[in-house]
């Protein structure tokens, strides 16, 4: 069984974050979303994985290289427009040939890996299988609506006005050789793409087994900040921690936290479930709960909750608490001689911005 990994995709919801990088390169828990993506397929047991690329595809490939890292080989697949997933799946065909594949999004996130759903699609005779989850808001995803008595799909809608059911369609699914007579033979949608809600159906028409497999934990897509926030909060509870770093006398570390190789806390506390990157220094300063402070960045006299700061950021002298925020790398926060009551903040890499 191979993996197929979808990483294309502008990532237009998390600008300006995403001008410069690849939105499934951007950290949860200090840790690339993508990366958490192949680590799931790898410990499901798959050691061969494709990886659907556009325009970051050099980002990607330089992030991800060969997979050796992982003990796995990765290949690459160019998809040159984003003409939706079906059309991923289509574009690689080579690659897969007519073995049974699992593919999975690369900016989404879920509670306890695939190991599981893995194995039942597997072991199954299932021609297709999906992951559902029950959510609150059914009409903003792709919903599966359920024969009552027999629980087998009758049909899949996207985003309904009145959704037939709760259960939502994740970013994760399993086909076998079934899959290219679909792919080949739907036409694109009023959004110009080839959807894979559509070969699914067309699947559930001819009769084929497609297994709901439903997903009791979290599940989330990154793609949005508020998303990636609520990623990080919940993967900061969920890993295991460690401090790798120095801490000196004067500093607290509370609760769940870990400090990364060659970070430095100075008279400063931390507060978990939060994550200090390699080679960053917290000096003076708090950082709070569901706090992520990647590889390099500084924070001097100043308290942090509830954020994510990536790489060689820096934030200094900041007089009031800066929380539920985005700040992207060779980002500079610093003081000015006017205070404001409250910080907000989503910026982009490289951004500079005086407080006042």
């Amino acid at each position: 069984m191979k993996g197929l990994i979808l990483s294309g995709g502008k990532g237009t919801r998390l600008y300006p974050i995403t001008y410069t990088r690849a939105k499934q390169l951007v950290p949860v828990a200090n840790k690339p979303v993508l990366f958490r993506v192949i680590e799931a397929i790898r410990d499901a047991g798959i050691d061969d994985i494709g990886i659907v690329v556009g325009d970051t595809a050099t980002e990607i490939k330089e992030a991800v290289g060969t997979g050796k890292r992982w003990g796995i080989k990765i290949s690459y697949i160019q998809q040159d427009a984003p003409l939706g997933l079906a059309h991923a799946v289509k574009v690689s065909r080579d690659y897969l040939g007519d073995e049974k594949f699992v593919m999975f999004l690369g900016d989404n996130v879920i509670e306890g890996g695939i190991s599981e759903l893995i194995g039942k699609f597997e072991s199954s005779d299932h021609n297709c299988q999906i992951v559902l989850t029950p959510v609150e808001n059914p009409s903003q995803y792709g919903v599966a609506d359920l024969d009552p008595d027999t629980r087998r799909i009758i049909r899949l809608v996207e985003k309904p006005r009145n959704p037939p059911s709760n259960l939502a369609l994740v970013g994760i699914y399993m086909f076998d050789e079934h899959i290219w007579e679909a792919v080949s033979a739907i036409t694109p949608s009023w959004r110009g793409e080839l959807e894979i809600t559509d070969a699914i159906q067309y699947l559930v028409d001819k009769g084929l087994a497609v297994h709901p497999y439903i997903h009791r934990g979290w599940w989330i897509d990154t793609g949005a900040p508020g998303d990636m926030l609520e990623a990080n909060d919940l993967v900061l509870d969920e890993i295991e921690h460690r401090i790798e770093g120095y801490v000196d006398r004067d500093s607290q570390v509370n609760g769940k936290v870990t400090i990364e190789r060659g970070a430095e806390i100075v008279n400063s506390r931390i507060r978990g479930p939060a994550i200090i990157g390699e080679d960053a220094r917290i000096v003076n300063s708090y950082i709070g709960p569901f706090t992520s402070i990647y590889h390099h960045a500084l924070v001097e006299d100043s308290e942090i909750e509830h954020s994510i700061v990536l790489e060689h950021s820096q934030v200094l002298d900041i007089p009031y608490r800066i929380e539920d925020s985005l700040i992207g790398r060779n980002s500079e926060i610093t003081r000015s001689p006017i205070k404001p009551k409250a910080l907000k903040m989503m910026l982009g890499d490289h951004s500079r911005v005086g407080v006042l």
